[in-house]
């Protein structure tokens, strides 16, 4: 028996996949000063404040990325459109 394919969608706009880029690549470097910061031995609140940064820039540019590919996904009228918006939801729900 042939397995369903699983619908997949992959964003388009580069505006979008720019913006998220440079924010993750910001979070990329935020983590390596989180490791600096422990290695030198900083306090425990500069530490999670910048822990904190990160966390929300990562769950931002997760949540661009799911809400621009629904958007592409709605417009284009893709015949899995359905199932492809459904995929989306359940990523954006597994950030709640």
């Amino acid at each position: 028996m042939a397995s369903a394919k699983t619908p997949t969608h992959i964003l388009q706009d580069e505006q979008t996949v720019a913006a998220i880029t440079v924010r993750i690549k910001r979070a990329q470097g935020q983590l390596g000063g989180i490791v600096r910061m422990l290695e030198e031995g900083r306090n425990c609140d500069e530490i999670v404040t910048q822990m904190s940064a990160v966390s929300k820039a990562v769950h931002t540019a997760a949540f661009t990325l799911i809400s621009a590919s629904l958007e592409e996904c709605i417009l284009e009228g893709r015949s899995d459109q359905k199932a492809v918006s459904e995929k989306l939801q359940k990523l954006f729900l597994s950030l709640a």
